[in-house]
């Protein structure tokens, strides 16, 4: 049994969550070639779609995400990847998770308090 990569596009869709508190950290998307890294090495790696390249997270940043397991759906062309985050935050906003927006009254709001700066980590591109 293997995961269906060509239903989109070659990629699957990576839900990434904290093993310990089950909190929902980032969605990402992965190739065969970034899953078989992922399960290599034991840190979660990814397909980025804008830049067209193998993407290591926390190849910038240093806050890598550890693989604890991964499961896959009914449908195999989706993985969850439970991880363990190495540094203070996933997002690339400074945010623990990139969830951090709830919609309020019909408006997107900030419900999270910053965990680090961005601008500390990459220079101010964020």
């Amino acid at each position: 049994m293997n995961l269906d990569f060509a239903k989109s596009d070659g990629l699957v869709t990576a839900v990434i969550q904290d093993h310990a508190s089950g909190r929902v950290l980032m969605v990402g998307y992965m190739n065969q070639e970034a899953f078989n890294k992922t399960v290599e090495t034991g840190f979660a790696t990814f397909w980025s779609r804008s830049r067209k390249k193998l993407w290591l997270k926390g190849e910038s940043s240093g806050h890598r995400l550890v693989v604890k397991e991964i499961s896959t759906d009914c449908d195999l062309d989706a993985v969850l990847v439970k991880v363990e985050a190495q540094g203070p935050g996933v997002c690339h906003e400074g945010y623990e998770s990139c969830f951090f927006r709830r919609l309020d009254a019909g408006e997107w709001k900030v419900a999270d308090n910053p965990t680090y700066d961005p601008g500390a980590v990459y220079g101010g591109k964020s």
